[in-house]
């Protein structure tokens, strides 16, 4: 039996597949999951901007559309994309940590700036009821 695991970039806003089968049994089975790269190699850190990397390559044109759709939720309650990127993987019960990376001192001050931002709970709804997040994802409200 394994403590813990380490799940790079397969629970993200963007991708909830490890919904079906990986987190339910790794939560029935009292393992941890170590979360790696919760913005998905950078688009859900930059938003859907020119260059904007999704699994390290450029994003495709509709991963740039989802992206820009959970941006626009994101932003009708304040909060940044990248502060809802962080914050909803610790959501789910079996996530004990999550990596977000950084490549400078400047950048791991801003992780724990939005890993503290402040977050409504309607906003995790509202990505729910326009199809942006799987409903059976665990979050608040």
């Amino acid at each position: 039996d394994f403590d813990c695991f380490l799940l790079a970039g397969r629970y993200t806003l963007l991708e909830q597949e490890a919904l079906d089968s990986f987190l339910p049994l790794c939560e029935a089975r009292g393992i941890g999951i170590v979360l790696g790269g919760p913005y998905n190699s950078g688009i859900l850190a930059t938003g859907p901007t020119e260059g904007a990397t999704y699994n390290y390559t450029p994003a495709a044109p509709d991963v740039l559309d989802r992206v820009g759709r959970i941006e626009k939720v994101c932003q009708s309650h304040g909060t940044p994309l990248i502060a809802a990127a962080l914050q909803f993987p610790l959501h789910h019960p079996a996530v004990v940590s999550v990596i977000p990376g950084a490549q400078s001192a400047d950048q791991a001050r801003g992780n724990l700036e939005v890993f503290e931002t402040p977050i409504p709970d309607a906003l995790w709804s509202d990505l729910k009821s326009e199809g942006l997040l799987r409903q059976d994802a665990p979050a608040p409200g």
